[in-house]
C-alpha cells in the first residue's frame, strides 16, 4: 500500500482529490410499472462511463477524483435521473483528504488488514 501526495490550495474549487460516495434517485416515477432500479442505473452508467475510479453497491456509489470532474458526473448523473423523474433526490458525502490518492481502494484494504491481524491488540 502507498500513498501519493498531491498539490493542496484552500480554495475549494482547486481541491485535488476526493471520494464522493452519493446516491441519486427519482422520488416520483411515471408509473406503477416505472422500476427505480432503471433510472439509477442511468446514473450509474454515466458514473461508470467516466473513466474515473468508481463502485457500486446497494446504497451509495462512490467516485474518485478531482473537485471539479467528480461534481461534474454528480450533476451528469443528476440529469440522467431527471430525464426520466419529475422529482429527484440527491444525498452527498465526500471525502476529502489532501495529499493521498488511490484512497477508494485502500482504505477498504487498510480495514481487511486489521481484520486479518485479528482486533486482539487493539
Amino acid at each position: 500500500m502507498f500513498k501519493v501526495l498531491v498539490a493542496w490550495s484552500s480554495d475549494p474549487s482547486s481541491l485535488k482529490i476526493m471520494i464522493l460516495a452519493f446516491s441519486v434517485a427519482p422520488t416520483e416515477v411515471p408509473n406503477s410499472e416505472a422500476e427505480m432500479s432503471l433510472a439509477v442505473s442511468r446514473a450509474v452508467k454515466v458514473v461508470r462511463d467516466s473513466g474515473l475510479p468508481n463502485e457500486t453497491n446497494a446504497m451509495f456509489t462512490l467516485i474518485e477524483g478531482e473537485w471539479d470532474e467528480v461534481m461534474a458526473v454528480v450533476k451528469k448523473a443528476t440529469d440522467a435521473v431527471l430525464e426520466v423523474s419529475p422529482r429527484v433526490g440527491l444525498v452527498i458525502k465526500a471525502d476529502i483528504r489532501p495529499g493521498y490518492t488511490e484512497q477508494i481502494r485502500s482504505k477498504v484494504e487498510s480495514v481487511e488488514q486489521h481484520l486479518a491481524e485479528g482486533l486482539e491488540n487493539t
